[in-house]
């Protein structure tokens, strides 16, 4: 139970940065109101490194469940677990949602556009295309999960005569803030297409925590282009660490 309680708390941890920092830009009257894409990229990484520093000793830190399924596809996770990871992951996405919702109260009100206030719960493309939109999210998500295999197999694999491993200390030291950096360049050179999903839990918690709350002047939560989000960054995940594997790294 330990591991699901994490997996709770490291996707809401992410949410409350990433969708917060979204809030924070898009909805109207906040002090970063207008900052821009690259300060939205910068809250996703940070929030990332963050969930993974929290949770990462407990459950691994998948906080995704493209990775939980990639990895179990790998054989590096077991399949019985991965129904557990995932529902867990979908609740801490809708928490996430929920406390940013709480955090930005007196701004819902303020802003005009109801695909802002979507936007701050979930990805909406910036010019739709089903082919379009999935080919990119997978492209993100295979990226992700190369990257993940590549940072964690070079830190394993720095060493040090004599009695120190360092392997060690950069498994669970630097590490997490390296995938948070993957994250953030993922965000910065892929995110313009799609607003970057790469994570299931990431999009579909806080979309249904926008369908239920009571947000002043929203409209449809967009559940036509819903299960891009979900489906892309699993298919990705998996060509990401089958290209891992098959390059025999």
């Amino acid at each position: 139970m330990q591991n699901y309680l994490a997996e709770i708390l490291g996707t809401m941890i992410l949410v409350i940065f990433g969708d917060g920092v979204v809030a924070n830009v898009c909805l109207g009257k906040t002090k970063g109101h207008g900052a821009g894409w690259i300060v939205i990229a910068t809250g996703w990484g940070v929030g990332v490194a963050v969930a993974v520093y929290c949770v990462a000793r407990i459950s691994g830190a998948h906080i995704n469940p493209a990775v939980t399924i990639a990895l179990a596809a790998m054989g590096e996770f077991s399949w019985a677990l991965v129904p557990g990871y995932i529902i867990a992951q979908m609740i801490g996405g809708f928490l996430g949602g929920v406390v940013v919702w709480l955090a930005y109260l007196p701004h819902w009100p303020l802003t005009e556009d109801p695909v802002s206030k979507l936007g701050v719960f979930c990805t909406v493309p910036q010019v739709r295309s089903v082919v379009g939109n999935f080919i990119c999210e997978i492209i993100g998500s295979a990226i992700l999960l190369f990257g993940i295999l590549a940072i964690a197999d070079n830190g394993a694999a720095i060493k040090q005569a004599g009695p120190i491993d360092l392997s060690a200390v950069f498994s669970t030291g630097i590490n997490p803030l390296l995938v948070g950096v993957l994250v953030w360049g993922i965000g910065l050179s892929l995110g313009g297409p799609t607003g970057y999903a790469i994570n299931p839990a990431r999009d579909l918690g806080p979309r249904l925590a926008h369908a239920v709350l009571p947000i002043p002047g929203k409209a449809g939560s967009d559940w036509s282009y819903a299960w891009i989000p979900v489906v892309a960054p699993i298919v990705g995940g998996v060509l990401g660490v089958a290209l891992y594997v098959a390059a025999g790294f």
